[in-house]
């Protein structure tokens, strides 16, 4: 069993169907922790050591959060300049974190096609969370494919619910290590492994 730490950003949660359904998905499974980073830092004053402390005693770090302009609310960044220090996260002493997972959940108003070279927005979601990707290879973890939601700006209640019920499914898969059963690596995104990872449930 592994343990899972959703770190969740939202500086405006209640404008945003989808992501209050996503928590309501995850708050009550096994081996999950939900961390509201805006309920406890409004004011951007991250408790380091608190944080540090999760980080400590999770195996699998989730980004939750809205693409804010290709990226993330500011709160992350706040978080990742402050937490992740130099020989503690990184370095040559730095190994807190060695073997660990780490993934982005987000929600995104742009169509899927958008992200592409020909797209709109000329990058992929793969590109543009490059800085993510980096980041967690520097603290010598493993980055895992995203989980995605497209097209936020007109997404039905029934399609909403759906998500939720995928994510459910990705969150309990990974504290139960049954991802690794699956060729996940080459996966765009880890909603392709839901029909798979439904298989695998008891």
């Amino acid at each position: 069993m592994a343990k899972v730490l959703i770190q969740f950003a939202h500086p405006a949660l209640s404008k945003s169907n989808v992501h209050k359904v996503l928590i309501n998905y995850c708050r009550d499974i096994k081996n999950v922790t939900f961390n509201d980073l805006y309920e406890y830092y409004p004011d951007m004053y991250i408790d380091v050591e608190r944080e540090q402390r999760l980080l400590l005693q999770h195996d699998i770090i989730v980004f939750q959060h809205p693409f804010y302009w290709y990226s993330c609310p500011a709160l992350i960044k706040q978080w990742f300049d402050l937490v992740l220090e130099h020989n503690w996260a990184y370095g040559s002493r730095g190994n807190a974190l060695v073997g660990k997972k780490m993934l982005n959940v987000i929600s995104s108003g742009g169509a899927q096609d958008a992200y592409s070279e020909t797209g709109r927005n000329r990058y992929t979601v793969h590109q543009f969370l490059a800085p993510f990707d980096q980041t967690a290879i520097t603290c010598k973890m493993e980055y895992l494919p995203p989980f995605v939601i497209h097209g936020t700006y007109r997404i039905s209640p029934e399609d909403i619910k759906r998500y939720g019920e995928q994510y459910r499914i990705i969150l309990s898969a990974l504290a139960n290590d049954q991802l690794l059963a699956l060729d996940y690596k080459k996966a765009d995104y880890l909603n392709e492994l839901v029909p798979a990872l439904q298989a695998l449930q008891p």
